[in-house]
């Protein structure tokens, strides 16, 4: 596919839409001069509407699930968010620019010293409701019990109030949970990994290709690495093609 042809199918009215979850805070973080958003995520999208010649525009997002609705609404063309088979039924993505460890944060009194130890009878976990390591957590924990928290309430809140046993998240805002909480610790290694990538409504699945090839070139050629320098982002790292 050409860029005329991406054009059309992404760009319909000479602007580039970019759904941003601005709760994410190693993808954005913060403001930019003009007030829009700042980091490797914003960043990521300019780089895209810059090979596509059309300006950029940002929609913004408190949360991951409600940019992922975004993509019923036709109220974005591209959206840089964690992919995951829940919301393949309304998006396609395309290989990840970045990727996040999901671990978890315990007491110190707690046996646990690994991040994938955690699913264990008697245990309570918190998890932020539809985000990309809660949707993982609601496919994959067997006996442990899950509490999802609502998007618009900070987990670790919840973990505190009710006493919960493990507190999951990325690793970066867990590290920073546990100067709050005292007497805890970040568990080593992962649960699983956030991938984060770039995609687009179903409806426009023609131009994934195009989406593909511009990704990988901006991983390729070190793009993506140097946006994550430029913002001193620590905790995000850019997967092998």
């Amino acid at each position: 596919m050409t860029d005329e042809e991406a054009r059309a199918h992404l760009a319909l009215n000479g602007r580039l839409r970019v759904g941003i979850n601005m709760a994410n805070r190693l993808l954005v973080s913060g403001r930019d001069a003009g007030g829009d958003p700042a980091g490797v995520s914003p960043d990521v999208g300019r780089a895209i509407a810059q090979r596509l010649g059309v300006l950029v525009s940002f929609v913004e997002y408190p949360s991951p699930g409600a940019l992922a609705d975004g993509a019923q609404e036709n109220a974005w063309d591209i959206g840089n968010i964690g992919a995951d088979p829940d919301r393949a039924t309304t998006i396609c993505f395309t290989a990840p620019y970045a990727e996040i460890e999901a671990t978890a944060l315990v007491r110190d009194r707690s046996p646990l010293t690994q991040a994938h130890e955690i699913d264990q009878a008697g245990l309570t976990l918190a998890a932020k409701d539809r985000s990309a390591y809660g949707l993982w957590l609601k496919r994959n924990i067997r006996v442990a019990t899950l509490v999802l928290v609502d998007p618009d309430q900070d987990p670790l809140d919840v973990f505190q109030a009710r006493q919960l046993d493990v507190l999951t998240g990325l690793r970066s805002a867990l590290l920073r949970d546990c100067q709050k909480v005292a007497g805890s610790r970040v568990l080593d290694g992962t649960f699983m990994t956030v991938s984060q990538a770039v995609g687009t409504p179903l409806a426009r699945a023609a131009a994934l290709p195009w989406l593909e090839a511009v990704v990988a070139d901006l991983k390729a050629t070190g793009a993506v690495a140097r946006f994550i320098a430029r913002h001193g982002v620590e905790g995000l790292s850019v997967p092998s093609s």
